[in-house]
């Protein structure tokens, strides 16, 4: 699906308005193609280039069966983003960026188990007990928590990958990241530091049809890299199916290992565990507990 990306779908996006050339970062100079009626224009091939190579590598972070979170705050990629990354099955942030997100990441996770335990009071029916003005309250606080945070309720640990639309407005996003070490993916325009992000795609950020060609792209290389990761799991799957038709010997316990009722047989048999320390896990267990009984 993403593989090839055509410069004129690019240039029909509007991918290559930059900003004005006032407004320019000169780090963005080798990314610019030129200049015109005071805007300048991205190089659209360098941007196809860009997007394949940021493409390949988040397919192998997707293979990998880590997550990549999708950030966008601003209005014209909101929903763009939201849909993608809801197609791509991945987090995404697309309301204010909740500072410590990723520095702090373990008291956004109670925040999430709050959540969830609000949703396990409606369903056990203690929320029904509270007071008509508590349960407002209750109802509100699941309100705010879900708009802000229920787009990660999924992700568990810290993603693997951020890919950012504006970098220049979500700095904080950035700067969390880069504390951490994770791999930065952003749509970079002309008025931002490319130097901040480990893999650039020059394009429009403002533009609502720009945003959703390349995060379209994107998210097509994820499912690309998951569907990779589900026939390979399904291939290994058949294989162990396949092999484990060989070891057969393994399955019958019958002869060796059904214990003797012979009482000497089996005093002869726990001596010999004893001596060579292959005592069971069962084994193990009766005896931990019989120690606690006599404690």
């Amino acid at each position: 699906m993403a593989n090839n990306v055509e410069v004129k779908e690019l240039l029909d996006a509007g991918v290559h308005f930059g900003h004005l050339t006032r407004r320019w970062n000169p780090n963005m100079a080798p990314y610019i193609y030129m200049e015109r009626n005071g805007i300048h224009i991205i190089n659209l091939y360098k941007s196809a280039a860009k997007m394949e190579e940021a493409g390949e590598a988040l397919k192998k972070i997707a293979a990998s069966g880590r997550k990549i979170l999708f950030v966008a705050t601003k209005k014209q990629a909101k929903e763009i983003v939201a849909e993608q990354a809801e197609k791509a099955n991945m987090p995404y942030i697309t309301e204010r960026w909740p500072g410590g997100m990723l520095t702090n990441f373990v008291t956004i996770r109670k925040a999430i188990k709050k959540m969830a335990s609000i949703d396990r009071m409606k369903k056990d029916g203690t929320f029904n007990t509270l007071s008509k003005k508590e349960r407002l309250q209750v109802d509100r606080l699941r309100a705010k928590l879900d708009k802000n945070l229920g787009s990660i309720a999924d992700m568990t640990r810290l993603p693997a990958a951020l890919f950012v639309v504006d970098i220049t407005r979500e700095h904080i996003a950035i700067k969390e990241a880069q504390k951490l070490n994770i791999p930065i993916f952003a749509m970079v325009d002309t008025n931002s530091d490319p130097r901040e992000v480990d893999y650039v795609i020059p394009a429009n950020d403002d533009a609502s049809k720009s945003i959703d060609k390349v995060v379209s792209y994107v998210s097509d290389a994820i499912v690309d890299g998951l569907s990779d990761r589900k026939s390979n799991k399904d291939s290994k799957k058949a294989e162990k199916e396949s092999k484990g038709e060989k070891p057969a010997p393994k399955m019958p316990k019958a002869e060796g290992e059904v214990p003797s009722q012979d009482p000497s047989d089996q005093k002869a048999m726990k001596e010999a565990k004893k001596d060579v320390k292959l005592e069971s896990k069962q084994e193990t267990l009766k005896k931990a507990t019989s120690s606690n009984e006599e404690e």
